[in-house]
């Protein structure tokens, strides 16, 4: 899978990211990065970090089991990533924020500016 990564070995900052639904329905997530690195063979993997309050993903799991991601970079590497490996924290109060890991199931797919830019002015976002 490490031909669809496009960066070298290291940490990266994402300037934006969200968790978003078939129906457009976003939950953000705050002070993500994610993390490129090398595993057996050679073979470059890719997982990330961010913090999100864990009500708004319940939320999001209300209106549909279908999660995707999507990532702003920075520049014009703008990414979605489809059905997304998560993991949170299991803490619902409203307030609380806990951290989200992600990775990709499948090879992510980029996505032009000016569509990464419509999808976000199209978002919905969920409160708590």
């Amino acid at each position: 899978m490490s031909e669809w990564i496009p960066f070298d070995e290291g940490k990266y900052r994402v300037e934006r990211a969200f968790l978003i639904t078939p129906d457009l329905k976003a939950a953000p997530l705050e002070n993500a990065f994610i993390e490129i690195y090398a595993g057996r063979q050679g073979k470059r993997h890719m997982k990330g970090r961010s913090f999100i309050r864990n009500i708004l993903i319940v939320h999001l799991l209300e209106d549909s089991d279908d999660i995707d991601l999507i990532l702003d970079l920075g520049g014009t590497y703008k990414y979605l990533l489809i059905n997304p490996e998560l993991e949170a924290g299991k803490v619902f109060s409203p307030q609380v924020k806990s951290t989200l890991q992600f990775s990709p199931s499948r090879a992510w797919k980029q996505i032009p500016q000016i569509e990464f830019e419509n999808l976000i002015s199209d978002l919905i976002l969920v409160t708590g």
